[in-house]
């Protein structure tokens, strides 16, 4: 079985990217084709794949400007020459569903949300705190590419849905069922230490739409120590907002940050995400998560046995559940089990399965005609 896997850009390194790596490690033969690739921005094990570009990867600078570049992507992956492969994995946010085929081929895409920018417009612009000029022109530009969205959703076999949240919407934009598959976590990296402290902790890109001024602005009125890793251009206004208690580590390597994790008393996480790796990295670490009651987060975060939850999303119900927090206890094992739920080894055998599945419906009736 001769095996491709396509992703939108290897520009920046998050979960997305976590489920490139491990479906090469499924398929460690499998070129990955991608429009854009830095390998100064990902782990070095990337270096040892067999990564293959677009002519976007010739333009100087794009990289560093990608998202300026979003009328081009659908060009760039249907230029792709993928006939050579029985199976075609898709690990898609935007474009990279969009890829050609022949019908004796079979793709399967693991979508993390279909185009935010086309289909939640209004939620990606206030992510992104975009001037208010392009607000006003860029839909006349997404248009087109709505229209390619829906046209190329048909050239996949089978979606898979990285939550219940991106399965809904699958099924409404798309009108496709979908299998539900959540990203890996990876336990063995993320396990429970030692030594507890005393800092809660948030690990999230420094963005606006991350709502990181909320989990600051709790820690502040609730008096206990906050620790923010990462990076991002919201980080200036963050820590001009910031308490005398709060702590910004910036950019860490996985291992930091496991042993941030395994020692705070608990993440926090403010935000709404379609699925959220970072709470099960907590939890695989034994350490319970504070969350906004909303996207991936409830189907991670068991209320009471692996944390706890606030709403609305102000810092005045953040602080109130802070205070809560002081007399509940959770027992490191007992939270690391839910974590272990989505474990990699489980992920990987899900997919492989799938594809087994899928393969032997399409190519086991070819053979017996």
């Amino acid at each position: 079985m001769r095996v491709a896997i396509v992703h939108d850009y290897l520009v920046q390194f998050g979960g997305a990217e976590r489920v490139v790596a491990a479906l090469h490690e499924l398929y460690p033969d499998a070129p990955i084709y991608t429009s854009l690739y830095d390998p100064t921005r990902l782990p070095d094990n990337f270096r040892r794949m067999d990564i293959r570009t677009s002519w976007l990867q010739n333009i100087p600078l794009a990289s560093r400007w990608f998202k300026a570049l979003f009328l081009f992507y659908p060009l760039a992956f249907e230029r792709f020459d993928l006939g050579e492969y029985d199976v075609i994995i898709s690990s898609s946010s935007a474009y990279a569903k969009g890829v050609k085929k022949r019908p004796d081929q079979l793709h399967l895409c693991y979508c993390h949300t279909p185009m935010r920018f086309v289909w939640r417009y209004d939620d990606y612009v206030a992510r992104e705190g975009l001037p208010e000029l392009v607000k006003q022109i860029l839909p006349f530009f997404l248009e087109p590419l709505k229209t390619w969205d829906l046209q190329t959703s048909a050239r996949v076999d089978q979606f898979i849905a990285n939550s219940a949240t991106v399965a809904e919407r699958i099924r409404g934009i798309y009108g496709r069922d979908s299998v539900i598959i959540n990203p890996p976590v990876e336990s063995d990296l993320f396990r429970p230490g030692s030594v507890d402290g005393d800092y809660f902790l948030v690990v999230s890109r420094l963005a606006a739409y991350k709502r990181l001024d909320v989990a600051i602005d709790a820690c502040r009125a609730a008096d206990v120590p906050l620790r923010v890793i990462g990076e991002g251009p919201a980080r200036a206004a963050l820590e001009k907002r910031a308490g005398p208690n709060t702590v910004f580590l910036g950019r860490l390597g996985d291992r930091e940050v496991a042993a941030q994790l395994a020692g705070c008393r608990a993440l926090l996480f403010p935000g709404e995400e379609d699925f959220g790796i970072t709470p099960l990295e907590a939890m695989a670490c034994g350490r319970p998560v504070i969350a906004y009651k909303a996207g991936g987060a409830r189907e991670t975060v068991v209320e009471g046995e692996s944390g706890l939850f606030f709403t609305p999303q102000t810092a005045a119900a953040l602080t109130a559940v802070l205070h809560q927090f002081r007399f509940r206890q959770f027992a490191k094992a007992r939270v690391r089990q839910q974590a272990q739920r989505f474990s990699k080894p489980l992920f990987l055998e899900r997919i492989a399965g799938l594809i087994r599945e899928k393969y032997e419906e399409k190519f086991g009736q070819e053979r017996r005609r």
